[in-house]
């Protein structure tokens, strides 16, 4: 039971890795198996198509490894702003382990795949849609309690939310279209700008 089991999380984690780093149309199950060390049969005795094993592999990547770091960013013991300035910190550093590992920056897998499929894959693009509105209901709550404390003005907690989201990921598009973090990097000013809150620094008189 241990080897089956292992068989179907080799699996998971193949595919996600494969897609994030190239393509879903460019992966094919006899290259997933191939990388997972897993033989064909035994890929259609836990899944009926690649559609099916990325779907499940993103509802666990969710529940088993973002979840639990989200749950931590966003703990309610935590000033709500900084929650957001670390949550921004964490994907930022996620991003760069993932440039050095591969040579190149890799964007959102979530935004890439769901790109790439939208008009092909209905399941799969309403599993990629609910995990993206579970991860922007972190950000709204920490916005709505950060408003609710008068650090901001935020009438619409989840529009700003849905603001930062989009800042966000268009910067992380452009960084992956120059190969370059630097714009991701230096997101958090922007991020304050939107939330009303950046104070410029000052600079002394020589």
């Amino acid at each position: 039971m241990g080897r089956t089991s292992d068989a179907r999380k080799r699996l998971m984690d193949t595919v996600l890795e494969l897609v994030w780093t190239g393509s879903y149309g460019r992966t094919t199950i006899d290259l997933i198996c191939e990388r997972a060390g897993v033989k064909k049969g035994s890929f259609y005795y836990f899944f009926s198509s690649k559609s099916e094993l990325t779907a499940v592999a993103l509802e666990s990547s969710w529940n088993n490894e973002c979840k639990p770091v989200m749950d931590a960013i966003f703990s309610a013991s935590k000033d709500p702003l900084e929650r957001l300035k670390d949550h921004l910190d964490h994907f930022y550093k996620e991003q760069v382990e993932m440039m050095e590992k591969h040579g190149y920056v890799l964007g959102c897998p979530l935004l890439s795949l769901g790109n790439e499929i939208s008009t092909q894959d209905q399941h799969l693009r309403e599993v990629i849609q609910l995990i993206l509105d579970k991860h922007g209901r972190y950000v709204e709550s920490a916005l709505r309690e950060a408003s609710e404390r008068g650090q901001i003005n935020c009438p619409s907690p989840a529009l700003t939310a849905h603001t930062l989201f989009l800042l966000w990921e268009g910067s992380l598009a452009e960084a992956r279209i120059k190969n370059d973090l630097a714009g991701v990097r230096d997101l958090w000013v922007p991020m304050q700008q939107v939330l009303g809150i950046y104070q410029a620094p000052t600079h002394k008189a020589a």
